[in-house]
């Protein structure tokens, strides 16, 4: 059983011995090949990428290891160029890409290129080429001849390769953490943006007989796929942190996914607009679970033109501050309104149906008179947005963006809104038209109380129906609100106090001889009231439309301007009565102690 045992132990011995000798001669051979065959290498590698990209680009590089026997590679301090004399004279015959690449990187790894198959069968087939840490700069110049050009190489690089190999294919190429840096040249002056820790996988690279002309490639591709995580930038005022969850793009389908998206101040409401030295409005948006669907990538690397079929954004929020008792900058604000901020984008946008889902809007003002803060909001926003664009052959076909929006104001009446912004209109002409249902007056108060000094006591919204066309200047149009039951109460500031305090006796004078308290009346007349409002020019579009609304709803309850100089001069003609009668009240007092004193 031992002598069994021990013939047992001495043949593994040999087996393993043998196996490792014969590790060993591959691994030498590996090594002897690699050695012999780096120069070839080198030369082949460099003629490939010059051969491959029309002499555009040339790649340079420190040193290459090859180990034949596993089928790995790598390639150290790798730059991949382009030739700017090339370029020129690839412009000049308009051959030329709309984009030049910098690529700049420690270590490019080559795994199991299949070195019997390309021996062999003269197939380089790679598994993967990884660029661990790459810097890539990308330089756009949009060129006419480019216009309708097809996303595939002028020239096949098969012509090239077919002299010593069949084939050429990469299974994955793999991009990990990029430092990517855009700069484009279609300005007077160069502009450059930067982003990192981008991943980017490009998927089945192939060179072959039909890969140049195959239509379901583009740039002899089958897919790109591009992801962002954790992504967080401080903007150029530093004012805000923009922070992108996570983003993911597939060429194939076209569809870009945005896990969560947000826009978040520095700084607490009070403090933003100390910081900025002046009443700036604060912005605090997040937005979650965002898709854009058909995007063109081809189209986008060359014009930089984001064009989708739709977008659709589910769960967020848009808050608007501004401080009022800050003092306004004085910046004239022309040219500052959705749409036409819209035309100011530097890449070309358009995407022709935008859906919201669950996004809930608010606009807050803090008032320099009442030192209060007045807020309204628009909850559960739902509704759709067409025709988003500032592409001028878009604008040809239809110059107007549609929106058509329902929601909950102030959580509770039913609203329905209606815009149609002129996209080409140099004075921001819109127009907004919509009805409001069902809610109680009462609500009101979170923003009449400390910016209109109203307070609403009762009162039931039935129906406001408002159809109002504006521009950066005024917004004109008509009101018709029917309600019930109103009553109010005016309110003043008095020095000292931190509440509002109610003027109780012009109160009794506006119920009495001026509010209206139902629409209809009992005679069953209905009022109607215009809108013509005059924009401050240093107001946003947000307080521009409420306020615009705010006078026609105060014309119709009866607060118009001649009412309410009628108020004022009943009661300065009580306030002199009453004045007469203290007046008088005090002279009888001093005769009476007159008398007495005798």
């Amino acid at each position: 059983m031992i002598k069994t045992s021990r013939q047992t132990f001495t043949v593994l011995k040999w087996i393993a011995g043998i196996v490792f000798v014969l590790f060993m001669t591959a691994d030498a051979a590996s090594w002897y090949l690699s050695s012999k065959r780096r120069p070839i290498v080198t030369k082949e590698l460099k003629d490939l990428v010059l051969h491959a990209t029309d002499s555009l680009y040339h790649v340079e590089f420190s040193t290459v290891n090859t180990n034949y026997l596993l089928g790995n590679a790598s390639i150290l301090d790798v730059r991949i160029l382009p030739d700017t004399n090339i370029f020129n004279k690839l412009v000049r015959l308009k051959h030329a890409p709309n984009n030049i690449y910098e690529v700049r990187l420690k270590k490019l790894t080559i795994w199991n290129f299949h070195p019997l198959r390309l021996f062999k069968d003269k197939k380089l087939n790679v598994d993967q080429l990884l660029f661990e840490h790459p810097s890539v700069v990308m330089i756009n110049k949009q060129f006419e001849f480019n216009e309708n050009r097809p996303a595939r190489p002028y020239k096949s690089p098969y012509t090239y390769i077919s002299k010593f190999l069949k084939e050429v294919s990469v299974k994955s190429i793999d991009l990990k953490d990029v430092s990517f840096k855009y700069v484009n040249r279609n300005l007077p002056v160069a502009e450059s943006d930067s982003l990192d820790n981008l991943n980017i996988t490009f998927k089945d690279w192939l060179i072959d007989p039909h890969s140049a002309t195959d239509p379901s490639r583009f740039y002899l591709l089958k897919d790109v796929l591009i992801n962002l995580n954790d992504y967080e930038f401080a903007t150029p005022d530093s004012l805000y942190h923009m922070r992108i969850n996570a983003l993911a793009f597939k060429a194939s389908t076209g569809m870009l996914h945005i896990n969560r998206f947000s826009l978040t101040p520095r700084y607490s409401e009070m403090d933003f607009g100390r910081v900025a030295g002046y009443a700036k409005d604060r912005f605090h948006i997040q937005m979650s679970d965002i898709r854009l669907n058909g995007i063109d990538l081809p189209l986008y690397v060359k014009k930089l033109q984001l064009s989708a079929t739709d977008m659709t954004i589910d769960n967020g929020f848009v808050n608007v501050f501004n401080n009022n008792e800050l003092p306004s900058k004085g910046t004239v604000r022309m040219g500052k309104f959705p749409h036409q901020l819209l035309q100011t984008v530097k890449g070309q946008l358009s995407v022709k149906k935008l859906s919201l889902n669950n996004v809930d809007f608010s606009y807050a003002l803090f008032d320099r008179y009442t030192r209060q803060k007045g807020k309204i909001t628009f909850e559960n926003t739902s509704g759709s947005i067409s025709n988003v664009t500032n592409e001028i052959k878009v604008k040809e076909k239809n110059p107007f963006m549609l929106a058509s929006l329902d929601s909950y104001m102030m959580g509770q009446g039913k609203l329905h809104v209606n815009f149609k912004f002129d996209l080409n209109a140099k004075n921001g002409a819109f127009s907004y038209s919509g009805q409001l249902t069902n809610m109680k007056g009462s609500v009101l108060n979170k923003i009449t109380k400390p910016l209109g000094l109203v307070q609403v006591k009762s009162g039931e919204v039935q129906k406001l129906n408002f159809n109002v066309v504006a521009d950066e200047t005024q917004a004109k149009g008509n009101l018709a609100f029917a309600y019930d039951g109103l009553s109010i109460g005016l309110l003043k500031k008095v020095q000292g106090k931190n509440r509002l305090v109610k003027q109780g006796l012009i109160s009794m004078l506006a119920n009495a001889l001026v509010i209206n308290p139902a629409n209809p009346n009992k005679a069953g007349e209905f009022i109607t009231a215009p809108i013509n409002f005059q924009r401050d020019p240093t107001n946003s579009f947000f307080s521009f439309i409420w306020q615009s609304l705010f006078q026609g709803i105060k014309y119709t309850v009866g607060l118009t301007p001649k009412k309410e100089a009628e108020i004022a001069a009943k009661v300065a003609q009580f306030e002199k009565m009453k004045a007469d009668r203290a007046e008088r009240r005090e002279n009888r007092q001093k005769r009476h102690d007159s008398r007495t004193k005798r």
